[in-house]
């Protein structure tokens, strides 16, 4: 009895392996299947890519042009405008060099500088009529050649870069070395504008000059090829008449060749003895 009832319990419990074993595969298969639905509905749901630039760029957009509310902004954020150039504050709280018709402004002269003191700073503001460069030379006399220079040049993407040159002779070597700092320009209206600071006290270099020393400023513009200078719209571009302080602020202004016929000295004196000459010799 007893071993009968061994056998019948060994028969039973080989069933119940058996049994066990083909339902396995099957439960599996659902598990695999229930799984596999679950990854086709989270694919369904998931935006698809056609390329991984897509997914990249789509990424980037999520993260950079969503809103706190999950809203995509229109466009991207806004960059800050050039504050235009006040010229009320020349003589008064910055000292300005102003070259071209009489009564004109930082938009309107052939050519603008402005400076003033800001710390341990001079910034300096420039302004052309030209779509590629303007710039500033600090001299020790009033020619061309051993001066340090900071120019403005308008490149072919349409960015105003600030860059450093140096005077050799009559060309212009670009420095790698630059000083300048908070650097921003604008072409706008056909005219190139630029603001930047620079240190007033640097280590002694050839290239770069002390600004608390007092220089002759040379003024000069003129086209670019490719954000390239080239050479100045004029022959003989204005130079300040005097050595500049940056600690004296001053308002000046210099006429352009046009506005100088009447004004020159020499055509005075001219005008002067022909007028003289024509009354003697009339009867």
């Amino acid at each position: 009895m007893a071993v009968r009832s061994r056998g019948a319990w060994r028969r039973l419990l080989l069933l119940l392996l058996l049994a066990g074993s083909a339902a396995s595969p099957a439960e599996e298969g659902g598990g695999r299947r229930e799984a596999g639905g679950g990854e086709q509905g989270e694919e369904a749901a998931r935006p698809h890519h056609d390329s991984p630039y897509g997914t990249i760029t789509s990424e980037f957009y999520d993260l950079r042009y969503l809103s706190e509310e999950g809203y995509p902004f229109p466009t991207a954020p806004p960059v800050d405008p050039f504050a235009k150039i006040r010229v009320d504050d020349c003589g008064k709280t910055k000292g300005c060099f102003r070259y071209g018709k009489p009564g004109c402004n930082a938009e309107t002269c052939d050519y603008f500088l402005s400076y003033r003191r800001i710390g341990a700073d001079v910034e300096f503001e420039l302004s052309a009529d030209t779509d590629g460069w303007v710039a500033v030379g600090f001299s020790s006399d009033k020619k061309m050649g051993g001066d340090d220079v900071m120019a403005c040049v308008h490149d072919d993407n349409g960015r105003v870069r600030i860059q450093h040159f140096y005077n050799v002779g009559q060309w212009a070597k670009e420095i790698q070395r630059n000083p300048a700092r908070d650097e921003e320009g604008v072409f706008e209206n056909n005219r190139v504008t630029c603001r930047f600071k620079r240190p007033v006290y640097v280590p002694r270099e050839e290239t770069i000059v002390d600004l608390h020393l007092s220089w002759y400023y040379l003024f000069a513009w003129g086209p670019a090829i490719q954000g390239s200078i080239t050479r100045h719209d004029i022959d003989s571009p204005p130079v300040s008449e005097r050595v500049v302080s940056i600690y004296k602020y001053e308002d000046i202004f210099m006429p352009s060749a046009a506005y100088q016929t009447f004004s020159s000295p020499f055509c005075l004196l001219l005008i002067v003895a022909l007028t003289f000459y024509l009354l003697m010799g009339t009867p």
